[in-house]
């Protein structure tokens, strides 16, 4: 046989050279023998699974992991695991595989190694779980995959599993480089023990494709013994000075007709910034809410990023203008913190649907995105278009899932105001309990900018003083004024 097999590959039917299988593969690949349709349906839902576990595990720990760089990434790898996971429930619906059981616990072990990652008591442990153990040997069975799956059978499987590893290894380097920054020699000697029992868990699952020597004994928990339990409070890094100030309206300054289009800019990178706290709160959404299709996880998730990115934009705009953001503004955390910590997952739902509906029209992102235009500031304009198009987005997406659990348009928009209405960032509170004096930071950012600007001190601009203390940070009042 494996001359016959050998005579075949050196001698292929190749019409004047051109390429063979349509260039997917030599014949010498695609004579070998490969994985069976059920092999290869067993290890797509293993892979399925490690992605629904890693999306939990950044989901649920984003929220009150305090250092920004890491939510952003997290925000980013909870996407991509969604995505991943979608396309390998649709590649294992096409395998004769009703009912699927794709929500079903494929290993025992496996399972319980990412109750461990998930429960670890502290980021560094967390960092080391995920990306020194999970995801290497996700992209390692990935890979394996490839290697040992009939390239034209299995093209298919191969398809979704080659573009899965492009991420997986973006994540890995990502990963690897926050373990080099964050965790100390001393501290991956104190959780040696701990790393030790995640390898011996995923032995004793044959690997996270299954496809190792299965290594039996009782599967030992350890950190989540007790359980995991999901912490809604937002927390932040130390960078985050003030998170309780409500001293600046940016959308009052951005509406006022009477304020120059230039200086707005600012406005608009602050705006960008201060939605970090869009994430925490669909994060949260996420983690509360049981039993939705894993469509409904992918979208939620895909908003989730998308708002994550406008945070970058926002940093990336005070970069380009020369602000050392940390030092001028205070970005607070009180809208993810209240509707956290005083909602269901239903009613934040359904005060992001009516936000979002507020910035539809052309009183909402279209008029950002021309403010950006007017202010001259090219990267203020460029990440408007972006965000008003995301925003269009998300307002389907809220309509797809949002509105049809409420019943109308009209209905869900009434019970998102009013969810809104009941929602107290407590001005006075925060102020009389000393954790914030709600300081007006606008007109030190407004003179540096001057400054690196070249240009002259508005005295007008300068003493823009309004705050959040009696209007809404929804567009409703504004806009309507405008």
């Amino acid at each position: 046989m494996a001359n016959r097999m050998s005579r075949i590959s050196m001698k292929p039917n190749s019409y004047r050279g051109l390429p063979s299988l349509a260039g997917v593969a030599t014949f010498e690949q695609g004579v070998k023998d490969g994985l069976s349709v059920e092999d290869c349906v067993n290890r797509l839902k293993r892979f399925h699974w490690a992605f629904r576990r890693l999306h939990q595990i950044f989901v649920h720990r984003l929220v009150s992991e305090p250092i920004y760089e890491l939510k952003m990434g997290f925000s980013l790898h909870a996407h991509y695991c969604a995505e991943h996971a979608a396309a390998l429930r649709s590649r294992v619906s096409e395998m004769r595989e009703p009912p699927l059981g794709l929500d079903m616990v494929p290993d025992g072990a496996l399972d319980v190694l990412f109750d461990e990652i998930l429960s670890a008591p502290s980021t560094e442990l967390l960092l080391l779980g995920v990306y020194n153990v999970a995801v290497p040997a996700l992209a390692a069975a990935l890979k394996k995959h490839l290697e040992v799956t009939n390239p034209i059978v299995d093209h298919p499987s191969i398809r979704v599993c080659r573009f899965a590893l492009l991420e997986v290894e973006e994540m890995a380097v990502y990963g690897a480089r926050c373990v080099t920054e964050m965790v100390s020699g001393e501290l991956r000697a104190e959780w040696s023990a701990t790393l030790v029992h995640f390898e011996k868990l995923l032995a004793q699952a044959g690997g996270l494709d299954g496809a190792e020597e299965y290594r039996g004994g009782e599967v030992e928990r350890r950190l989540s013994a007790v359980g995991y339990k999901f912490d809604p409070v937002p927390k932040r890094d130390e960078r985050f000075r003030d998170p309780y100030n409500m001293g600046v309206h940016a959308e009052a300054f951005l509406y006022n007709p009477e304020m120059p289009s230039a200086p707005k800019s600012l406005m608009l990178y602050y705006k960008r910034l201060r939605e970090i706290d869009v994430p925490e709160v669909i994060a949260a959404i996420l983690a509360e809410t049981q039993g939705k299709p894993w469509d409904y996880t992918v979208d939620l998730t895909r908003q989730l990023w998308d708002e994550a990115r406008h945070a970058m934009m926002g940093e990336i705009g005070f970069l380009r203008a020369g602000i050392d953001w940390p030092q001028f503004v205070p970005i607070n955390f009180t809208w993810s913190l209240s509707l956290n910590t005083q909602l269901t997952a239903k009613e934040r739902h359904a005060v992001l649907y009516f936000i979002e509906q507020g910035l539809m029209p052309k009183t909402g992102k279209r008029f950002e995105w021309e403010v950006g235009i007017d202010s001259g500031d090219t990267f203020a304009a460029l990440a408007q278009d972006y965000d008003w198009a995301d925003e269009v987005l998300h307002a389907r997406i809220g309509r797809d899932w949002y509105v049809k659990e409420i019943g109308d348009a009209k209905q869900a928009t009434a019970y998102g105001d009013a969810c809104w209405a009941r929602v107290l960032i407590d001005w006075e509170k925060y102020k009389r309990e000393g954790l914030t004096q709600h300081e007006n930071w606008w007109p030190e950012i407004y003179r540096e900018w001057c400054r690196i600007q070249g240009r002259d001190v508005d005295a007008k601009v300068e003493a823009y003083a309004t705050d959040y203390s009696a209007i809404r940070a929804d567009l409703r009042d504004l806009t309507a004024s405008a």
